[in-house]
């Protein structure tokens, strides 16, 4: 398939979705080789304001941003600035609590540290601040040995990296983003954890699903703990200020070509940017895990701090694709074998995963193996 192809049929899906109401708001950008084949939007911004969708529109991406968190560490790890078997008790000696003392930053990645809950009572403003919720994740109890079982780290992901990344290095997740990933790479105001007050106003209002929102989970089970009601996701939850300025790195906001760029030089197809080494590459997508995950309650499988899958169904070798989907439909990933690297970003708060579908089909047409 052609570029022009490409874009014709990516832009014609986004419009034929925007005009039934399945979507509001839409990006999609995919590099292929570091060749931008798609950089598409439509739609509505701010349906309340009349603000149509741009290039340079940001949206809340939900979990998409814990692959960039993930991205950040292991540049860091490239630099000589962290070791994946670095205890978190080495640098953040109050983490050691109840049992945590052998923590590694490895185990933080895979999601096998133990600590995927906040305390059941946290609210947002507790979410939105930094200390607060270190020092209760200090304190807090492992759920299993560390480094003996799988769960989903939804909520407190990003704090346990960031914090150990803090105090490691001496600088936050979000400066070593801005600094080593995103400025070198001319995409210094596109992909964030806590976007800068100056920038809010390009944020694209996130708006309810158009069917009824997905089940909470079930009261008391591992999934309600690790989803605390006060801090549930939703279109309301996702625009507000506080929650869009806040360091909250399982959380991020980001446009589409934005996150694509950065997967493309993850995949080193980004010329004079050199993220990550060949060899770090192939470890970052390698499938590390495979079972049940305890938190979630099914089978899962998991890479290096990533999701080992195209999320539109699409197959590749295990090992070849890493990236991430946030669970209000956005997602940003690359695939290794192909050379894509694709972003999808929504103002549809909606975990229906037509579009990416729709967008990976195009994505597989356009990547030739090199």
């Amino acid at each position: 398939m052609s570029t022009a192809d490409a874009q014709a049929r990516v832009q014609a899906m986004i419009d034929r979705r925007v005009a039934s109401g399945d979507e509001v708001g839409v990006q999609v950008a995919v590099v292929e080789h570091g060749r931008v084949v798609v950089d598409a939007v439509s739609g509505s911004a701010d349906p309340g304001r009349g603000r149509a969708v741009a290039p340079d529109t940001l949206f809340w991406a939900a979990s998409t941003a814990k692959g960039v968190a993930s991205a950040v560490v292991h540049v860091l790890v490239e630099r000589g600035e962290l070791a994946y078997d670095l205890r978190a008790v080495e640098v953040w000696p109050e983490f050691g609590a109840r049992g945590k003392d052998r923590v590694t930053l490895r185990q933080v990645l895979l999601h096998t540290a133990g600590v995927p809950a906040p305390p059941y009572d946290t609210t947002v403003e507790q979410l939105c601040d930094w200390e607060h919720m270190c020092a209760v994740l200090a304190e807090a109890e492992p759920w299993w040995e560390p480094g003996t079982r799988f769960g989903y780290h939804a909520k407190t992901f990003g704090f346990l990296l960031g914090e150990i990344v803090r105090r490691a290095t001496g600088r936050t997740l979000s400066w070593w983003l801005h600094e080593v990933v995103t400025v070198p790479l001319g995409i210094g105001d596109e992909v964030h954890f806590g976007v800068p007050e100056e920038l809010v106003d390009r944020v694209a209002r996130q708006q309810p699903p158009a069917g009824p929102p997905p089940p909470a989970p079930e009261p008391g089970s591992p999934a309600d703990r690790a989803f605390p009601p006060g801090i549930r996701l939703d279109a309301d939850y996702a625009n507000r200020r506080d929650v869009l300025t806040s360091d909250i790195p399982s959380e991020g906001t980001m446009t589409a070509r934005g996150a694509a760029r950065l997967y493309a030089a993850l995949l080193g197809h980004v010329a004079g940017v050199e993220l990550v080494s060949p060899a770090r590459r192939a470890t970052m997508a390698a499938v590390q895990f495979e079972g049940q995950d305890e938190v979630m309650g099914f089978p899962s499988r998991w890479a290096f701090g990533f999701s080992p899958q195209r999320p539109g169904g699409v197959p590749s070798r295990p090992g070849s694709t890493f990236g991430m989907v946030g669970m209000n439909g956005s997602a940003a990933y690359a695939d290794l074998d192909s050379g894509v690297a694709v972003a999808v970003m929504r103002s549809r708060f909606d975990t229906d995963p037509t579009l990416l579908g729709e967008v990976d089909r195009v994505a597989a047409a356009v990547g030739t193996p090199r």
